[in-house]
C-alpha cells in the first residue's frame, strides 16, 4: 500500500481516535486551486436546510438560557477561528492540509469549552472532557483532479467521559456528517468554479 506524500497533521494530534468520521469528495480541479478553496472556505456559506436544521438544533439550549439568538458573523474561515470562538487552529502543512479542534463537554445541552492554545492541546489531560480533532486535506487524485477529505477524530481524557460521548455520539453523528458533507461540497464548487457563486 503506498503512503501518503506527507504526513498527516490530524495524527499529531489525534494519533488514535475513541470515536470519528471521515468522508472524501473528488474534485475537478488541480490541488493548488482546491487547497485555496479550503483555506478560503467560509463557515457562514454553508447551505442547505439539513445544514441549517443541524445548526439551529445545536444552538437551542444556549438560545433558551440567553432568551436571545447567539450572535451571527458574516464571516469564517478555519483561519478565523482562532479570534472569538472557542476552536483553535492546531496546525497546517501549506498546501495540503489544516488542522483545527477544541476540548469541551459536547454532551451537555450548552457545551462547556475550555479556552486552549493550540501549543497545549495536545497534553490536555483534565478528566471528563472531549477532545476533537478535524482535518481537511487535499491529495492530488489522477492527472487532473484532487481528492479532499474531511475528517473528524475525537479522544475523551477519561471513561466516564467515553460513556458521555458514546451517547451524545450516537445521536450527533448524523449532523456532525451534514455539515462535513456541506463543507466538502462548498469546497469542490469553489474550487470548481473559480470561486464563483
Amino acid at each position: 500500500m503506498a503512503s501518503l506524500p506527507f504526513p498527516l497533521l490530524a495524527d499529531q494530534f489525534a494519533p488514535r481516535s475513541e470515536f470519528g468520521r471521515t468522508d472524501h469528495v473528488v474534485v475537478d480541479a488541480d490541488p493548488a486551486s482546491t487547497y485555496k478553496a479550503v483555506h478560503d472556505l467560509d463557515l457562514t456559506d454553508l447551505h442547505g436546510f439539513l445544514v441549517t436544521a443541524a445548526v439551529r438544533l445545536r444552538e437551542l439550549p444556549e438560545r433558551w438560557r440567553q432568551d436571545r439568538s447567539p450572535r451571527q458573523r458574516t464571516r469564517l474561515t478555519i483561519q478565523d477561528l482562532d479570534a472569538g470562538t472557542d476552536w483553535v487552529v492546531l496546525g497546517e502543512n501549506p498546501g495540503h492540509e489544516i488542522v483545527f479542534g477544541a476540548i469541551g463537554k459536547a454532551w451537555k445541552p450548552v457545551v462547556q469549552w475550555v479556552p486552549v492554545e493550540a501549543r497545549d492541546f495536545m497534553d490536555f489531560n483534565e478528566p471528563g472532557y472531549a477532545k476533537v480533532v478535524c482535518s481537511i486535506s487535499v491529495l492530488p487524485y489522477g492527472q487532473r483532479r484532487t481528492l479532499v477529505t474531511a475528517e473528524m477524530r475525537v479522544v475523551l481524557t477519561d471513561p466516564r467521559a467515553w460513556l458521555r460521548f458514546r451517547r451524545y455520539w450516537r445521536i450527533s453523528t448524523p449532523f456532525v456528517g451534514v455539515i462535513s458533507r456541506a463543507i466538502l461540497r462548498t469546497v469542490k464548487h469553489s474550487a470548481e468554479t473559480g470561486g464563483l457563486r
